[in-house]
């Protein structure tokens, strides 16, 4: 970026049944100078005529509302071939909605108990392009269908052979539900450590997000459902 250049701030759409969490949503958002709302919607079709119209960047999408819900009107955006992203946001981590979310198009999702800097950072990084899960919903939902996921034998342990032991021993963590922050602490060193050994690790292993990694850690048996 040249010097002077000023990159536009992210433009969000909220989208929740309760006209309460949305003003509580503005007001976190707001504070933030890189972040924009643009729009709020009470339902799901609103949202989705707020989407097509407004065009922001990210959506915040709750999952339980009238008239069309989250997950349907996430699948209208994505279908819409709108340059849009969708994080969904719900009090109830119940893994139907997880997966609902996912195979619509959600490029993340998370739970209403977030952390409001957790909140922030998610929808920074869904507007970049990435993809975000609440550690818990994700170790939940692994432990749940690790049954359907290749036998270890089948993704040698090769597959890491790349990795540095802090690297794996990173991973290990990130498998295990841990946030960069949380990682930080078990291993006694800082946060932007950890964040270049997360990148070292998507880079080395040619992964596109943290939740593929996750997904490898498992496969590989690096890690085990429940251990």
């Amino acid at each position: 970026m040249t010097e002077g250049a000023v990159s536009r701030p992210v433009r969000v759409l909220l989208a929740d049944d309760q006209p309460l969490l949305r003003t509580g949503f503005r007001m976190v958002l707001g504070a933030e100078d890189d972040l924009d709302v643009v729009g709020e919607a009470g339902d799901g079709a609103e949202a989705v005529e707020l989407a097509r119209r407004l065009l922001p960047d990210v959506v915040l999408m709750d999952v339980r509302m009238p008239r069309l819900d989250g997950v349907a009107a996430t699948r209208a955006i994505v279908s819409a071939r709108l340059p849009v992203r969708v994080l969904v946001l719900t009090t109830f981590a119940q893994d139907e909605h997880v997966i609902g979310a996912l195979r619509a198009g959600a490029g993340g999702f998370l739970t209403k108990d977030v952390p409001a800097e957790d909140l922030v950072a998610a929808i920074r990084t869904v507007a970049a392009g990435g993809a975000v899960m609440s550690p818990r919903v994700l170790r939940r939902l692994l432990d749940r269908f690790a049954q359907v996921l290749p036998d270890p034998a089948a993704a040698p342990a090769r597959a890491l052979e790349p990795l540095t032991d802090r690297e794996r021993e990173v991973l290990t963590h990130m498998a295990r539900g841990l946030s960069n922050a949380e990682i930080a602490r078990v291993l006694s060193v800082s946060e932007t450590t950890v964040k270049t050994h997360v990148g070292h690790v998507l880079t080395k292993l040619r992964l596109r997000d943290r939740v593929q990694a996750v997904v490898l850690a498992y496969e590989t048996g690096l890690v085990r459902p429940g251990g």
